[in-house]
């Protein structure tokens, strides 16, 4: 048998051999493409192992996309999150912001809400009334009473950890976190004392979450400053 009447032989049988043990196509989903966000947000979104991996799982599509926009502009500085959204579109951005905002997943029991009692009503004081002479609005008067977020753009407080909520505020008053002008939360974060941000965070962290919490579809009475990633 010559070369040539042997490689029409083993060619075939190469072929077929190569076919049966090739690698089975990706699914091409959005789901799919969402697991680079899993490796560090957790499985569905729910939130990574240490406190700076939020959950992202539920909160409002609006402001999902805001964020993966404010990364990819640099309004927002954190190196892993640029590199992944860096040469992606708004409207691919807007597509796994929905996708991660119409799952639903439980939450974990909340932190234990270990500081002096002066310190938590501290927090709850802020969070639920203000400081009118700090000129400081309470929290819910923007994210809802139930503190779960306001669709299309307002973000939930509630199942967050505490050193999570912490850096984000210490992020916007040092100018590493910015948001679509007029920035209301660094206005409002450079109003807040040190203290006071270590006590909403505490006492935010500490609160449980309603079973089946979903953003709400509206507030109550206009919001009490302008906010450019949430214009009403």
């Amino acid at each position: 048998m010559t070369f040539t009447d042997l490689s029409r032989v083993l060619f075939p049988l190469l072929l077929a051999a190569g076919t049966a043990f090739a690698a089975p196509a990706l699914e091409d989903s959005i789901a799919q493409r969402a697991l680079a966000c899993i490796g560090c947000h957790n499985v569905d979104g729910k939130r990574g192992a240490d406190g700076y991996y939020p959950r992202i799982a539920g909160k409002p599509a609006g402001y999902l996309a805001n964020q993966l926009i404010n990364f990819r502009e640099g309004r927002r500085a954190y190196p892993q999150m640029i590199y992944m959204v860096d040469n992606l579109s708004d409207a691919y951005l807007h597509e796994l912001a929905g996708y991660f905002s119409a799952l639903e997943v439980p939450y974990p029991p909340p932190q234990a809400l270990a500081v002096p009692a002066s310190v938590a009503a501290r927090g709850q004081l802020l969070v639920q009334h203000g400081d009118a002479a700090k000129n400081i609005p309470a929290c819910i008067a923007c994210h809802g009473s139930a503190l779960t977020g306001v669709s299309p753009a307002i973000p939930g407080l509630l199942g967050l950890p505490r050193d999570y909520l912490a850096a984000q505020f210490g992020a916007w008053r040092n100018g590493t976190r910015h948001a679509a002008a007029p920035d209301c939360m660094h206005k409002i974060s450079l109003q807040l004392s040190t203290d006071d941000i270590g006590a909403v965070a505490a006492w935010l962290s500490a609160q449980p979450v309603p079973a089946g919490a979903r953003p709400a579809t509206s507030l109550p009475a206009t919001m009490p400053l302008t906010c450019g990633s949430a214009p009403q």
